[in-house]
């Protein structure tokens, strides 16, 4: 498999499986700061949406058929709106700023572009 010019023998070659890893490692940091009513809520269903993003890209990877890494894919895409979701109602009610909501809705924007250039690539083989 190739994205870009570089081969890929593994998810973990992946950019946007990287990208969302990273996300959801600042995911997790921005959640360490909600209040503890939230961890069953927001705090938990942040950590989930975004863990889910790289586990999905990761897990269509192994499956090593085109359809079904193209279906992962979509799940992915999934995750990442329900993400967006979640930061929107969060910075809503006042648990994230401004500036922490562009910083990870840009995040999540350039994932998900690379995500659908992605599922293009794959579509046309």
């Amino acid at each position: 498999m190739v994205e870009g010019r570089q081969t890929i023998n593994s998810y973990k070659d992946l950019k946007v499986w990287q990208m969302a890893i990273d996300l959801a490692v600042d995911c997790y940091q921005l959640t360490k700061g909600f209040p503890k009513e939230e961890i069953y809520g927001l705090t938990a269903q942040i950590r989930r949406a975004a863990s889910s993003i790289a586990a999905n890209i990761a897990e269509g990877h192994g499956r090593e058929l085109t359809g079904s890494f193209i279906q992962f894919l979509r799940i992915s895409q999934g995750s990442l709106k329900e993400l967006e979701t979640h930061m929107l109602i969060s910075h809503r009610i006042g648990l994230i700023d401004e500036g922490e909501f562009r910083q990870m809705t840009g995040k999540c924007d350039e994932i998900g572009r690379m995500i659908r250039a992605l599922i293009r690539s794959l579509q046309e083989k």
